[in-house]
């Protein structure tokens, strides 16, 4: 494998290439016209122009994409994660090209793709699954018989697709039909598939995801877990890893049913198995992600094992170059989202101009980005800025050494996230390890981050007061003195 194409932008195009660098893999980009500046295309061996700014006619061209992989030579594609990186579609065409995909089969893609066909496939390996219906309902009157027998309140989830689309809270059965409907219209609408499903409602959940990875020569191995509770409009937010929670029986009984999951489709590749954990500590599955995740660089950080390389490896049909028995946590790692939205108005996107950015440095501290200052976020894409991981001896050492991070990241011009997560890493639920998924319902109020903005404006008056008025003074001394200094030398 001499070229691999990389089929994303942003920070994760950045990413990949820094590590096919150092393997003396060549690159090549390519950018839609809202990122024709982008860093990743100036890193990039080769770049190449897809299409106009929307994605629809850009990053997801995935016949275009393949054109430029013949037309360039390349030996394989990293899709990233988001825009191609799931499409089993494009996955085929690779193969069918002659390209090698640098993540799982298609098969395997297409199965964990849709979350009643992940369901059925695990179910005879013996994973915890949430009570619920293992097919898709569309009949009311039984769908609304199903729910009474789970017991409410329940959950309508869509069975494509994620990001908090098509799933719906019913807390009573005078709101069952209302919120089925709205359920399967926004799955249509999002995902072009109506199909939904219901399983019981988990009221205070921990939503804990185990990184996995499987090569060529059936060898599947866990690399243990990622915390990812708080979230906000059902997206994570902040990760960290491993988990406040667990305990090493339960770690090991989580990464070997991870193991099973990526069995029961003949994994190929790294992927994330994700589950619930109840208040009694209870795992259920949630679903697999057949790609790398945002959140990988905690686990890179607390194992020591760069997942992209391990990724390209796995592509090249070599073997996975250590054991499970190999595999050790060393310290804690904490991730925070840098978007672009504003904490005080719903997490809106607030997209601009970067016209100030200064990234933290220092021990422990990694920014995968893919901005400098000057730069515009396009409206065109996810408004991710950045991640910003730290990492320390233990959760404390971590969770300090971020907030020290946070107060070092310098950004103007468009409001982010860093303010929020400084308050939740301030925020005594998250210092004790004591929230789940509902912690920005219950903890969080924009209030909040209002009072200390205008807290600090006021601290700031204050000593830009005493400021002016300290150098009055000096001033005016000074003049004194000047006036006094002038007489005697004239005097004299």
């Amino acid at each position: 494998m001499k070229k691999i194409l990389i089929a994303n932008r942003g920070e994760i195009a950045l990413r990949i290439m820094r590590t096919a660098k150092e393997m003396g893999i060549q690159t090549v980009a390519i950018y839609s016209d809202a990122d024709r500046e982008a860093l990743f295309v100036r890193y990039a061996d080769e770049a190449v122009r897809i299409g106009p700014a929307p994605s629809s006619e850009s990053y997801l061209k995935g016949d275009e994409i393949i054109r430029i992989c013949k037309e360039l030579s390349v030996d394989a594609v990293h899709p990233g994660y988001g825009f191609l990186s799931e499409n089993a579609s494009f996955a085929k065409d690779l193969s069918k090209a002659g390209i090698i995909l640098i993540g799982p089969s298609p098969e395997a893609m297409e199965v964990m793709g849709s979350k009643l066909a992940a369901k059925a496939a695990v179910k005879k390996y013996d994973i915890p699954m949430i009570p619920g219906t293992d097919e898709a309902v569309s009949d009311i009157a039984e769908a609304e018989k199903i729910a009474k027998e789970i017991g409410f309140p329940i959950l309508v989830k869509a069975s494509a697709g994620g990001g908090g689309k098509g799933m719906r809270v019913v807390e009573k059965v005078e709101d069952f039909q209302e919120q089925m409907d709205r359920a399967v219209s926004e799955a249509i609408s999002s995902f072009g598939d109506g199909s939904v499903f219901i399983e019981r409602f988990v009221g205070s959940p921990r939503h804990i995801e185990i990184q996995i990875l499987a090569d060529t020569h059936g060898n599947t191995l866990y690399l243990f877990e990622r915390e990812c509770s708080i979230q906000r409009r059902h997206q994570k937010v902040i990760e960290e890893a491993p988990s406040s929670v667990l305990t090493d029986a339960m770690r090991k009984e989580m990464g070997e049913a991870a193991v099973r999951v990526a069995k029961a489709c003949n994994y190929v590749g790294a992927g994330t198995v994700e589950f619930l954990l109840d208040e009694n500590h209870k795992f259920y599955f949630l679903e697999m992600n057949t790609r790398l995740q945002v959140e990988h660089p905690v686990t890179e950080e607390i194992t020591g094992i760069d997942l992209v390389k391990e990724q390209i490896n796995i592509a090249r049909g070599e073997e996975l170059s250590f054991t499970q028995e190999d595999l050790k946590i060393k310290g804690h790692s904490f991730e925070v989202r840098v978007y672009a939205e504003d904490p005080l108005n719903g997490f809106l996107p607030d997209i601009g101009n970067l016209k100030t950015y200064v990234r933290p440095q220092g021990p422990g501290v990694r920014v995968d980005d893919g901005f400098e200052e000057g730069m515009d976020i396009p409206i065109y894409y996810d408004p991710m800025i950045a991640k910003l991981v730290t990492y320390g001896k233990d959760r404390e050492a971590a969770r300090t050494r971020m907030l020290r991070a946070i107060d070092e990241y310098k950004i103007s011009g468009v409001k982010t996230t860093l303010s929020f997560c400084k308050f939740a890493f301030e925020h005594e639920a998250f210092i004790s390890g004591n929230f789940d998924t509902n912690f920005v319902k219950h903890h969080f109020d924009p209030k909040f981050l209002q009072m200390e903005k205008e807290d600090e404006l006021e601290i700031a008056a204050v000593l830009a007061a005493k400021m002016m008025k300290g150098s009055e003074e000096k001033s005016s001394t000074s003049k004194s003195t000047t006036k006094s200094n002038w007489r005697k030398s004239r005097v004299g």
